[in-house]
């Protein structure tokens, strides 16, 4: 089964954040956008194929809520920013690992 079409999604996900480096709320929507276009498209490949999918629907989608969750909980600037960050680290890996799952699945 080929999942060329949503592997193409994740990759334009990840090419967005490569210009976010600080947190501002301009970079938090896009942030947020890639989330929820992430969570939409791990959902798709779950309902495809549960058995490639469903670990990294569960696994790495809550790495990235519990990132979200982490940044807006943060009141001062210096969390808020190095949460932000990891945020943006646990959305690339989980991009990356959602990559890898659908190349190798060809």
């Amino acid at each position: 089964m080929g999942y060329a079409k949503e592997r193409a999604k994740l990759e334009k996900l990840l090419k967005k954040l490569d210009v976010i480096h600080t947190f501002d709320e301009k970079n938090m929507a896009t942030m947020q956008d890639v989330h929820e276009n992430y969570s939409h498209t791990v959902r798709i490949l779950k309902n495809k194929a549960p058995e490639l999918f469903l670990s990294l629907y569960e696994s790495e989608l809550q790495a990235v809520k519990d990132g979200r969750k982490a940044v807006r909980e943060s009141v001062e600037e210096e969390p808020r920013q190095a949460n932000f960050i990891a945020y943006k680290e646990t959305i690339i890996k989980a991009l990356e690992k959602t990559i890898k799952v659908t190349k190798d699945t060809i």
